[in-house]
């Protein structure tokens, strides 16, 4: 083999280096791949840039984001990102109703963010810059600038909120009023129509005693407010959906409410009682409620979800002198400080890196995809992500600014597509072309049974009043609304109805071990090593974020001077200060810096055997005893030779058996890869159909996820840093509770607590709510079952179209609120 072929030698799982006469990485990418077969997913492959790279790293583009006071649902997404890209230089937008935020990526030499802002400007819509003065107060300093930004972000939110429930609750009031004489005289007028009560025989008649043109005006102004003031939005969402040529569900409402204005305008002319107008207050009144509230419920999904990586940055780890650390708010940091962040956590503030050995994900800032290696003196920049090592930072004067450039990452979490292909909206689309038909045809046999111009146009308008499913649009947004609250009060964060999708369609479910079917709280079993020795290996393992490392760091760098056995997991020698830590560097199996002059190295066995470091005698023995025994042992070197043995262990969650039990009852496949031996995943052989793949490194998960998913659905569970690639590779990624900001902004779904039981009880909230959609889209037409049969005898009215409407809203309401699993 020539040494170009030599260096050139890669895992053909997942791309690794490997040596030269060896075709994969590990005994656990081989059994992958030997499982798996050879498919898509290999990245020991060349491969391509994607698209989505390419056109991420298109020179002289530029980007703003733009606040949008009037979005609430999934058309003003698509309508809004049609507008943008309809102007010249506009490369791409996306947009996101559930943070009222526009994304455009532009050509600054052909158009200016001012002038998107005008562009976006349109048919009720208000847009502001993000990071614009007209976000923030110009008067105010550059120092206060950024505060002020957020703070009238947050002020404008809540003023347009406010302001939308308030126009809804002034034209419910305005309709509540035209609704009394309904109730009082037309209503028991209609009903004296149908059916021979005595006390109802003062009624017969009473409407010709009125003067319906004296009523005209008032019927007239009182729903056109409520038109103006409650259904709005649906007339906009009907327009814009005409202007997209997508029908949806808002169309068929706005239909219903126009018609019926129409026909009662009309009808009050000529004198007659069969007046709609309460079907306008009604209609508008409930569909919007349900949209208000479907829009209310995902933000407070979204900020349930957001909490779990934004408030990260809120707070900084300050490194003492002593080598301790402690946690202050980023807004108490001061320039003398230093900081520490560890492998998996994002940078608070702006500043300059002491020393490198670090990686940092700089994309939310930059755009570029791939991780960049810092040395001492670079730029840290506030806000990006540590993907491997540790950071020391030197904090800038300046430590606000860093939590703007969140915008990028809360995006990136935010802008999932929020059910635009819903079936609400699908069945809306064959309904519509119906609705037309049916009104089309019966006023052309109208017209050719020589019906005059009014009679026939009253006819199309009955029509649609009784055709037009208006209810979908109250039973969609409804049922996803209640399915959304629910699983936030089971503890399951999910901001978009398509993630139940991909729930109830899923495959396989693939489980990190430690941390997630493990307790991930390792403690020290053992410890053999000069207590120097250990005290260095705590300093070093106080940079890291590996459950390992947090068992050697509170065991051996606690430096508070108490003492306790080996098997509770903390030694001391009562020394309270740790030794300085320098050069510190970051692998996939340990760690290694200089502390007090000296090279120390910390971690599997197979480092040490990497950088050609000698075993004292006995030290590998043990360690094969401690791996047969499923714990983990961890090697202490230093200048050049393995001394010490750490023996780490955590424990299978108490309900792991149970979980995986009962998730493989619901018909999907179990799968679990774990970057330990086969002896530390011994426990999971006692589930026969659970595979088990063991000694696969983070690249080979996230190759074995694309793998898996080249022909099935697939989901992978995981709580960690090293889990996020495998994350962002699945169909659907799940991070529990107890997870990284690094794993949590992989994931589309979240368990809030640190349960296992979460993700079963996610799917089986997903099929109930996939259930619960489809009974209540069918329950939707209760009221054209009704209108329909009642238009064909000759009796509608009114009263009918109102009682069917107060039937239909009823049911779809009492089968929306019933809880969709059985028991918490």
């Amino acid at each position: 083999m020539s040494d170009a072929r030599a260096e050139s030698e890669r895992c053909r799982l997942c791309g690794a280096d490997t040596d030269p006469d060896e075709r994969f990485c590990s005994s656990g990418c081989r059994e992958l791949h030997d499982s798996l077969g050879d498919g898509a997913g290999s990245v020991g492959d060349d491969a391509e840039p994607t698209a989505a790279g390419a056109e991420r790293d298109v020179p002289d583009a530029a980007r703003a984001f733009f606040r949008i006071d009037g979005m609430y649902s999934a058309l003003c997404e698509a309508y809004l990102e049609r507008v943008a890209e309809n102007r010249a230089g506009v490369r791409e937008a996306t947009a996101s109703y559930v943070t009222e935020t526009v994304r455009v990526d532009y050509d600054p030499a052909r158009t200016s963010a001012d002038e998107l802002r005008v562009a976006l400007t349109t048919t009720g819509y208000t847009a502001y810059r993000r990071d614009g003065p007209s976000e923030a107060d110009e008067s105010e300093d550059v120092e206060g600038g950024t505060r002020r930004s957020r703070e009238m972000t947050g002020l404008r939110k809540r003023r347009t909120e406010d302001f939308l429930e308030m126009r809804y609750v002034v034209g419910v009031v305005f309709g509540s009023f035209l609704l009394v004489p309904y109730a009082t005289i037309l209503y028991p007028v209609h009903l004296a129509e149908l059916v021979d009560w005595p006390f109802l025989a003062a009624y017969e008649g009473a409407f010709a005693t009125l003067d319906p043109l004296a009523l005209l005006p008032l019927f007239l102004v009182v729903t056109g407010a409520v038109l103006y003031l409650t259904g709005r939005p649906l007339l906009r969402g009907a327009y814009v959906s005409l202007k997209l040529r997508r029908p949806n569900t808002q169309l068929l409402a706005a239909l219903t409410i126009v018609a019926a204005f129409v026909y009662g305008t009309v009808a009050l002319a000529l004198g007659r009682n069969d007046l709609y107008y309460d079907l306008t207050i009604l209609v508008s009144a409930t569909v919007m409620a349900a949209v208000f509230y479907e829009a209310t419920v995902k933000r407070r999904a979204l900020n349930r979800l957001t909490e779990l990586t934004v408030s990260e940055v809120g707070e900084a780890r300050v490194l003492e002198d002593d080598g301790a650390t402690r946690t202050v708010p980023t807004e108490s940091l001061a320039a003398d400080d230093r900081l520490l962040v560890r492998e998996g956590e994002r940078i608070p503030v702006d500043g300059r890196f002491v020393e490198g050995g670090c990686t940092v994900d700089e994309a939310i800032v930059t755009g570029e995809s791939l991780p960049v290696s810092k040395a001492a003196g670079d730029e840290a920049i506030g806000g990006t992500l540590v993907v491997s090592g540790a950071a020391l930072v030197d904090p800038a004067d300046r430590t606000e600014s860093s939590l703007e450039r969140l915008t990028e990452s809360v995006w990136n979490l935010q802008s999932a597509t929020h059910g635009v292909g819903r079936r609400a909206d699908r069945l809306a689309a064959r309904l519509t072309p119906a609705v037309a038909a049916a009104g089309v045809g019966v006023g052309a046999v109208a017209l050719a049974l020589g019906w005059t111009a009014t009679a026939t146009v009253s006819a199309v308008l009955a029509t649609v009043v009784v055709a037009s499913p208006w209810a979908l649009g109250f039973a969609a947004p409804l049922s996803v609304a209640t399915s959304i609250d629910e699983a936030l009060d089971r503890g399951v964060v999910v901001f978009d109805e398509t993630v139940f999708e991909r729930l109830r369609a899923l495959d396989v479910v693939v489980f990190d071990k430690t941390g997630t079917l493990t307790t991930g709280e390792m403690r020290v079993l053992e410890a053999d090593a000069a207590p120097e020795l250990l005290r260095a290996a705590g300093a070093l393992e106080e940079r890291a974020t590996h459950p390992a490392a947090t068992a050697i760091r509170n065991a051996f760098a606690r430096g508070d001077g108490d003492e306790a056995d080996a098997g509770g997991g903390a030694i001391d020698d009562g020394a309270g200060d740790l030794p300085a830590v320098r050069e510190f560097e970051s692998h996939e199996t340990g760690v290694e810096g200089v502390v007090d002059g000296r090279r120390v190295v910390v971690g599997h066995p197979e480092l040490f055997r990497e950088r050609g470091w000698p075993l004292e005698e006995g030290l590998a023995s043990r360690a094969a005893t401690a791996r047969e025994r499923g714990r983990l042992p961890v090697l202490v070197g230093v200048d050049g030779r393995a001394s010490g043995l750490v023996v780490v262990g955590d424990e299978p969650r108490a309900e792991w058996l149970e979980s995986l039990s009962r998730l493989r009852e619901t018909g999907v496949e179990v799968v679990v890869l774990t970057g330990d031996d086969a002896a530390a995943s011994e426990f999971l052989e006692r589930r026969a159909d659970v595979d088990v793949f063991a000694e696969v490194p983070p690249a080979g998960k996230a190759a074995a996820i694309e793998r898996l998913g080249a022909d099935r659905r697939v989901a992978m569970v995981g709580d960690g840093t090293n889990d996020a690639p495998a994350l962002a590779a699945a169909d659907l990624g799940i991070s529990l509770g107890g997870g990284t900001a690094l794993a949590a902004d992989a994931a589309d779904l979240a368990i809030l607590e640190d349960d296992l039981a979460g993700v079963e009880r996610a799917i089986s909230i997903a099929r109930a709510a996939g259930d619960r959609v489809s009974q209540n889209l069918s329950l939707a037409l209760a009221y054209n079952g009704l209108a329909i049969p009642a238009a064909a005898l000759g009796l509608l009215s009114p009263l009918v179209t109102a009682g069917a409407l107060v039937v239909t809203v009823g049911v779809i309401g009492a089968n929306a609120s019933r809880p969709l699993l059985e028991s918490g």
